[in-house]
């Protein structure tokens, strides 16, 4: 009966609270708000860049900034002629440098953007920013964020049924809701909950982000071809060193390289439509 209700309960929201990401057309459970998460988005980049090390100045920076700011154009452009603009209500952007060895990069919800000095060897130019730019605003532009919080909420209990939003966890268990924004924005979850719930949507999400980010930098001006090279460098400096796919949030790297050698065609229609 447990076992019952509770997918009584998942059917029900997936119908009153669901929304469908673009270009791919699936549907997401959406049980907040992606405007809900801009706040504590805004406020933990801050804190972020106050305890990091930013780069302000220097070609790389000039760099990760200019293509920043042709992805946003990009974005918003495609967007308008999806009639989806109101997406980007409530977006502040901001495009910076960190100094740091890890290869990573990020975009949190409302357009915050870090990347970091590590990866920008791999990237080796403006085209390979590009590709890791466009797949990172990808995941705030398809509200992941919002949609792994929406699955932790359900799956930990931070919202009964019949109740939906942030404002509505906050209320209830404010310090669990607070953990589990921390969890999905850097924070290990419980290990039970990745590999039962989380990480498959997650691998899915990153499949969504490479699709997205190939327009995105098409769009833009780049020759999607540099997404494939970029991610055969990636592979390259990872040398073989990853967990296996199944518990992994990223796809293995020879299935994305596929993945986006099929998806080429339509990115580069719509790079030549953009010179």
């Amino acid at each position: 009966m447990k076992k019952l209700s509770i997918a009584a309960l998942v059917s029900f929201l997936f119908v009153v609270a669901c929304q469908r990401v673009p270009l791919s057309g699936r549907n997401q459970l959406m049980l907040v708000n992606s405007k809900e998460l801009l706040p504590m988005s805004f406020k933990s980049y801050r804190e972020f860049l106050d305890t990091n090390k930013v780069d302000r100045s220097g070609p790389e920076v000039a760099m990760v900034k200019r293509v920043g700011v042709r992805i946003q154009k990009s974005v918003e452009d495609y967007l308008r002629e999806q009639g989806k603009s109101e997406i980007l209500n409530g977006f502040q952007w901001e495009f910076n440098v960190v100094e740091s060895k890890d290869v990573n990069a990020f975009c949190m919800p409302g357009g915050k953007v870090v990347f970091y000095t590590g990866i920008l060897p791999i990237c080796k130019d403006e085209a390979g920013v590009a590709v890791v730019m466009g797949h990172e605003v990808a995941h705030a532009i398809a509200s992941h964020g919002a949609e792994r919080m929406s699955q932790g909420l359900l799956s930990q209990g931070l919202l009964t049924a019949g109740q939906v939003g942030l404002g509505v966890a906050m209320s209830n268990k404010p310090q669990e809701t607070q953990q589990l924004y921390n969890t999905i924005y850097g924070v290990a979850a419980p290990a039970a909950t990745q590999v039962g719930y989380l990480l498959p949507n997650s691998r899915l999400q990153e499949s969504e982000a490479d699709q997205l980010g190939l327009i995105f930098m098409a769009k833009a001006g780049y020759d999607p071809q540099n997404a494939v090279e970029f991610w055969t460098r990636m592979a390259a400096k990872s040398g073989g060193q990853k967990p296996p796919q199944f518990l992994s949030t990223h796809p293995a790297d020879d299935k994305r390289i596929r993945d986006l050698k099929s998806q080429m065609s339509k990115a580069e229609k719509v790079y030549k439509e953009s010179m």
